[in-house]
Order: C-alpha cells, then sequence, then structure tokens
C-alpha cells in the first residue's frame, strides 16, 4: 500500500483500535486493498474475541429498510448495537434516499464511542453529498466518523486487481 506504513497496518491488526472504539474510515480507489484489508482486520477482531459484523452500504442500508417496513427496526438497531466492530463496505458506489441515509446515519452515529466502526469508501469526505441528500447529515455524520479515527488514504496508482490480471497474462520465463 501506497500511503499506509506497515507499522500502521500491524497496529490495525492487533485490534487495540477496537477496545478503544476507535474508527478506522478507508479512503482509496478501487483495487486499492480497502476490503481485503478490512476484512483481514474483521477476522483479527474475531480472533481476539471480538463481535464483528460485516456488510456493504448497500446491503445494511435494505437491512434496514426492511426492517423499518416490518416494524422491527429497533429489534435490528438493538443487534447491531452488540457487535464490537461493524464493518461498512463501498460506501461510494450507491446513493442513498433520504430515509435510507437517515437509518444509516442513525446506526453510525449510535455507535459514535460506544463502538467501532470500519468504513471503506472510494469518496473523499467533501464527496459524501454525492451519496446523501441531506448535506448537514453528511456533516454530521462525517463530524461523528472521523472524531477518535484512523483515516487511511489507500489511493494507489495501479488496481491490484488489474496488476495481477497483468502478471497473469505474461509469460513465465524459464
Amino acid at each position: 500500500m501506497e500511503h499506509v506504513s506497515e507499522g500502521c497496518i500491524r497496529e490495525l491488526a492487533t485490534c487495540d483500535f477496537v477496545g478503544k472504539r476507535q474508527n478506522v474510515i478507508m479512503v482509496g480507489n478501487p483495487g486499492s486493498g480497502k476490503t481485503h484489508l478490512a476484512i483481514a482486520l474483521g477476522i483479527n477482531a474475531c480472533r481476539a474475541g471480538f463481535k464483528v459484523r460485516f456488510c456493504t452500504a448497500g446491503a445494511l442500508a435494505n437491512e434496514l429498510s426492511e426492517a423499518l417496513q416490518e416494524s422491527r427496526l429497533s429489534k435490528l438497531e438493538r443487534s447491531l448495537s452488540k457487535f464490537d466492530l461493524l464493518i461498512i463496505d463501498e460506501l461510494s458506489y450507491l446513493t442513498f434516499n433520504r430515509s435510507r441515509s437517515e437509518l444509516l446515519f442513525q446506526v453510525i452515529s449510535e455507535r459514535s464511542e460506544r463502538a467501532s466502526v470500519i468504513i471503506t469508501t472510494n469518496l473523499e469526505f467533501s464527496q459524501w453529498t454525492q451519496l446523501f441528500e441531506n448535506e448537514m447529515m453528511v456533516a454530521a455524520l462525517v463530524d461523528r466518523v472521523t472524531f477518535n479515527s484512523q483515516i487511511l488514504n489507500m489511493n494507489c496508482t495501479t488496481s491490484y486487481r488489474m496488476e495481477t490480471a497483468l502478471n497473469a497474462r505474461q509469460p513465465r520465463r524459464s
């Protein structure tokens, strides 16, 4: 990873951030390893005895919306609050209507200083207004998730997947 030191990765791998109820925000272009690192940290957290949940932002928004429609939102929110670490992947590919934005905001906001969140995104914070309709809510959301957080710049010049594909096409030397 071009902008993230090995020392930073090793420190995160200890999962001390989960015990300290800190967040990790991974910002980078596609193929930079955000999801891979988030999953690895989630596995380490499980091994350390923490309760972990991984989901994409879109799937979580859908689950929250369905729970609201089925009058079981509070039950789902209680369930989510029991996780020491909630990993929200791909907060950048889908836009959310006002209702789904508010539901996601509520879950993330409730976790503030109570439990950890890892968020992976392709968008800089200033571009989160493209995802959510309410600019004031975006400002509050960014304020909450960045407080007591580690923000990783994971932008890279070459996508890991692209690099792997290109290397696979090169003939092997004997």
